[in-house]
């Protein structure tokens, strides 16, 4: 099984995670209602088990809890996936929710990038704030060391456009993080 815990304790906020990239039971709990049921619908599109019990300073705004979740969810990433060895290395998905439409493709490739475009039409869904979701992304994607286009095509509700993009992420990783039974998969034969 590809598993990781990890924990990060700063003055802001104090995360534990347990990641588990073959499956599992899913328990979120952040302190931000939209946020957990992003991070849900991750885990259930994506197939992972995955437990956040995260805590922070949301009377200021929501930005450390969702940053430094990021932060640790995509350490555990690159932790359970160890040299990246045997895994299919790239993903992408397009998935619809209503109105709105999200596509994302991702390389996990050791080479961290973000690629972000999305027009939220409303600021806040809840206690989230909709521009915090490039920067969940961002963290994501640079402490799991993947390169990661995430873009909403179109869309008129910001809960629609911000779940289809955390959804299309989740199928895009579930892809690359499937076993290849080969080695590393690359020309070089290193990452």
């Amino acid at each position: 099984m590809r598993i990781s815990e990890q924990k990060r304790k700063t003055l802001e906020t104090d995360i534990s995670l347990r990641l588990c990239l073959d499956g599992g039971k899913t328990n979120i709990s952040t302190g931000i209602g939209f946020f957990d049921h992003m991070l849900n619908s991750f885990a259930v599109h994506g197939g992972f088990g995955l437990t956040v019990k995260a805590a922070g300073d949301t009377y200021v705004d929501c930005h450390h809890t969702v940053e430094d979740t990021g932060i640790v969810l995509g350490k555990a990433f690159a932790d359970a996936l160890g040299n990246r060895s045997g895994i299919s290395r790239f993903g992408s998905a397009c998935i619809p929710m209503d109105e709105a439409l999200a596509f994302a493709a991702v390389d996990i490739s050791g080479r961290p990038f973000l690629v972000f475009q999305a027009d939220f039409q409303q600021d806040r869904i809840g206690e989230y704030d909709s521009c915090m979701t490039e920067e969940f992304f961002r963290a994501f994607a640079v402490n799991a060391g993947m390169t990661l286009h995430a873009r909403v095509e179109y869309g008129q509700n910001a809960h629609h456009q911000t779940e289809a993009l955390f959804k299309a992420v989740a199928h895009a990783v579930r892809t690359a993080v499937e076993p290849s039974g080969t080695g590393v998969l690359s020309a070089k034969g290193c990452l």
